[in-house]
């Protein structure tokens, strides 16, 4: 009986400045095993500050193309020196961004509004440093399948679908009238793996840096793309990939339907920490209509709708991949009220205090320490799954040396 094929997933979370944590857990995975990423994984995904990690990892190196460029020890450094000036120390960030939600809300001056710049960092930082990374490569130079996830708030610029037997175009984009109006979920694949191989034409700068845009923290990200099997180029408005994504959500959504019924989908998760807290019923209640989104409360009814999809469908997920999920993240939901400060990292994406970094990087050695049976027995795994593809590519490339040898 044929051996079933094996497909490695690596679902990296958003988080901001918490990268740090994901980036030296996958340092310390290539320094156990001795091989990158991108030789051991086959399918990249995860949004935001994930998606920064994932997509560096796939950047071929220009004196060795079929080989990354960067090492997962490169992406700590790159937190390390650049994540102060990605978020730079601004006492009055928060209150720039009261005092332009009041202009907007009540008085309406127009000098205010472009004085107090909406209280978003300056993307122009961060633009430059996914710049330094990927250069002028698209998603179609990833050496793995790679995938990118955006939330499109504005679909305007897509055409209109007919029903079938209309005559005139429908009022809202619909499809077996599901409506497909107003903003929506956007996967940017280079898939390689599996059934319907394709990708998107699109510059890898310009799809991370809006699957990077958190709200309220950076603008939306304005650029185009075009659809595979498509010759012109759409127009998208693209904000963080976190606001759908999950490892559920893209294994259901993203990965699955590239895969044969089979296959032997083994997940890695990293988390940058879990955020949600548990509310007792007098707390909520006490909140009223606004206490529920206010910051001063930690942004409760945000913090469950970010998290909601994830606990509906981890059921199913984890029936369906078994023991070939491995997850290593930890709470940092109680950081504010833990005193051992350098074990537990801030909650807050934009800290990129050095105080912060080493918090970051312990929490990221108690992770691996705190499971390290498993740890262990995933490198072990990967090293013995990279062997497979070199095999399979030697084959390969034997195949066609023959092929082209006798002309056929």
């Amino acid at each position: 009986m044929p051996k079933k094929k094996t497909v490695v997933v690596l679902f990296t979370y958003g988080g901001g400045m918490r990268g740090v944590i994901p980036a030296r857990i996958m340092s310390r995975i290539e320094e156990q095993t001795g091989l990158r990423m991108a030789q051991m994984v086959d399918v990249f995904a995860g949004p935001s500050t994930g998606t920064i990690l994932n997509t560096a990892l796939n950047i071929p190196d220009p004196k060795n193309p079929s080989m990354p460029r960067f090492k997962a020890a490169h992406l700590v450094r790159f937190y390390e020196q650049e994540g102060i000036k990605i978020f730079p120390q601004d006492r009055f960030r928060d209150f720039r961004a009261f005092v332009h939600d009041f202009n907007n809300r009540t008085m309406k001056i127009g000098q205010l509004k472009s004085l107090f710049r909406h209280g978003h960092y300056d993307p122009g930082y961060l633009s430059k440093c996914l710049y330094d990374l990927y250069g002028e490569h698209k998603l179609e130079d990833s050496l793995k399948s790679l995938i990118i996830p955006v939330y499109n708030i504005d679909s305007r610029q897509f055409e209109p679908l007919q029903e079938q037997g209309d005559t005139m175009d429908t009022p809202v984009h619909t499809t077996n009238n599901f409506v497909d109006g107003g903003g929506h979920a956007v996967w940017f694949k280079n898939m390689k793996h599996g059934r319907n191989q394709s990708s998107y034409d699109v510059q890898l700068h310009d799809a991370v840096l809006a699957s990077c845009a958190a709200p309220t923290y950076f603008p939306c990200q304005h650029f185009a793309a075009t659809p595979p099997g498509q010759k012109h180029p759409k127009h998208y408005s693209g904000i963080d990939g976190s606001i759908f994504d999950n490892p559920c959500i893209s294994y259901h959504g993203a990965i699955r339907q590239h895969l044969d019924a089979d296959t032997n989908v083994v997940m890695i998760i990293l988390g940058t920490g879990y955020t949600l807290q548990s509310i007792r019923k007098d707390e909520w209640n006490s909140y009223g209509g606004l206490g529920v989104v206010d910051p001063v409360n930690d942004l409760p009814l945000i913090s469950i709708l970010f998290h909601a999809s994830e606990s509906a469908l981890v059921g199913s997920f984890k029936e369906e991949l078994g023991d070939n999920i491995y997850v290593f993240n930890k709470s940092i939901a109680g950081a504010d009220e833990v005193t051992d400060n350098d074990q537990v990292p801030s909650k807050a994406i934009d800290d990129a205090s050095p105080q912060n970094l080493a918090s970051m990087h312990n929490f990221a050695e108690k992770i691996i320490e705190e499971n390290q049976q498993q740890f262990d027995r995933l490198c072990t795994f990967l090293k013995n799954h990279a062997q497979d593809i070199d095999s399979k590519n030697e084959k390969v490339s034997f195949f066609e040396k023959t092929k082209r040898f006798f002309g056929s």
